[in-house]
């Protein structure tokens, strides 16, 4: 019990060893910003606030519903009425005509089975930008799919080693399993934080008292701030989440490097094993899962109703809001899922398999055991999780402590940035004027 209570007061009072000031970071965003969660457009806003911090080369839709490159470019339109504000407290703001340049649209499907498709205009300039000759290191931040890094790291894995990726998983990682399992098992040698619950503690725990409570903080201090603030304010009822945004924090007050320091966006432990089983058949609520590992159903083939010579096998899984569709493998179907939580999935096949049409069953994903990080993988050198030991969960959600105790730090940051959207001179204009 002591040494709990030592580590829980270290946990508090400990502040960020590194802070980002001396050299400018590069960076790319892949997101899935206009598609399943509203929080990648307020992620979006912070992001294009801080735009004079960074280096921004790219910004990457990859989406997994209907978000495409266009949503970005919509905020940076409203970037775009900020701007002469902006810039007059920096000149290192990045122009819109620039933002606009250097933005792509990546994958709209989810990978098939083996993990990558076709090139994009995403991937190939995530290619492009890595191969640039700059002695700095290129960080991917990933909001959404896997699919534009999977299929970049497939044609050019000479680019491997200059990347440094932090990945929203969790959530995100349900949508892209094969991705996912591609990377993990062909490029393991990958510098990435994979953020499964440790990024919610943007918007989970933490000092969330007046105004800043999650609702009350956007009334407060990001209404009526321009056309960035007041397009935030409108998005999810005038509450923020902003899930995406810890993998910014993290650059801006912690050590690029070494992902194991405390940071605004978390801190993190070398990776264990990535959670992975396969399921010979149909399972039942007794078989288990890591959360966020990868499950591999294999179900054998029977008879379709049709002559062979027909046969043309099709088949979805559905499980919780998903139709994970299968892949024909040596008269095997196979399905892979993630699943973001701890607790049982129940799932139904439809196929033109008539043996399986219509079967069910049910996984069951356990929490993560607090010692998984005692041994990390070897074979994983670079890769960084969220850290399980319990003092830094919120409730269920893993490591997110590690980002929720800075709450009030990285928001009065954020409150300050606002104030650049209104100068003096512009305060007591009305919203109109400003358009």
């Amino acid at each position: 019990m002591r040494s709990y209570c030592a580590l829980f007061f270290l946990l508090f009072v400990t502040a960020p060893a590194y802070s980002v000031d001396a050299e400018r970071l590069r960076l790319i965003v892949s997101t899935d910003i206009g598609g399943t969660d509203p929080d990648d457009l307020q992620s979006m806003v912070h992001l294009l606030l801080y735009a004079d911090t960074f280096d921004i080369e790219g910004l990457v839709s990859s989406p997994f519903g209907p978000g495409r490159k266009k949503h970005i470019l919509n905020i940076i339109s409203l970037y775009e009425k900020d701007y002469p504000f902006l810039s007059a407290h920096s000149n290192q703001y990045p122009t819109p005509a620039t933002l606009r340049e250097i933005t792509k649209q990546g994958e709209t499907e989810l990978a098939p089975f083996q993990g990558y498709r076709n090139s994009t205009e995403g991937s190939q300039w995530i290619i492009k930008r890595a191969r640039v000759k700059d002695p700095r290191p290129l960080h991917l931040l990933v909001w959404g799919g896997l699919e534009d890094l999977a299929q970049a790291l497939h044609d050019a894995p000479d680019i491997l080693p200059k990347l440094r990726v932090y990945y929203i998983g969790g959530p995100n990682k349900k949508w892209s399993p094969d991705a996912y399992h591609y990377i993990a098992t062909h490029h393991p040698k990958l510098w990435l934080i994979e953020s499964n619950a440790t990024y919610r503690g943007w918007f989970v725990g933490g000092n969330q008292e007046g105004e800043w409570g999650n609702k009350a903080f956007v009334s407060t201090h990001i209404a009526d701030h321009c056309a960035l603030g007041n397009y935030f304010a409108s998005l999810l009822d005038g509450t923020m989440k902003m899930g995406d945004t810890p993998s910014v924090a993290r650059l801006l007050n912690g050590n690029p490097e070494d992902p194991s320091q405390p940071s605004w966006g978390g801190e993190y432990v070398r990776a264990w094993p990535r959670p992975y089983r396969v399921f010979q058949g149909l399972t039942t609520e007794k078989d288990t899962i890591e959360e966020f590992g990868i499950a591999e159903f294999v179900l054998p083939l029977g008879e379709t109703g049709v002559p062979k010579a027909q046969q043309n096998v099709g088949a979805t899984m559905h499980i919780e809001n998903q139709a994970l569709v299968g892949f024909v493998d040596n008269n095997n179907l196979r399905f892979r899922f993630s699943p973001k939580a701890a607790r049982p999935f129940l799932y139904t096949i439809k196929s033109t398999d008539l043996t399986l049409n219509g079967k069910t069953g049910v996984l069951t994903a356990i929490p993560t055991n607090p010692e998984a990080a005692s041994i990390p993988d070897k074979n994983l050198p670079h890769w960084w999780v969220d850290n399980p030991t319990t003092v830094y969960s919120e409730g269920p959600h893993i490591g997110a402590k590690t980002v929720s105790r800075w709450r009030k730090a990285y928001l009065s940051d954020f409150a300050k940035r606002l104030q650049r959207c209104q100068t003096p001179s512009v305060t007591t204009l009305p919203l109109e004027n400003l358009q």
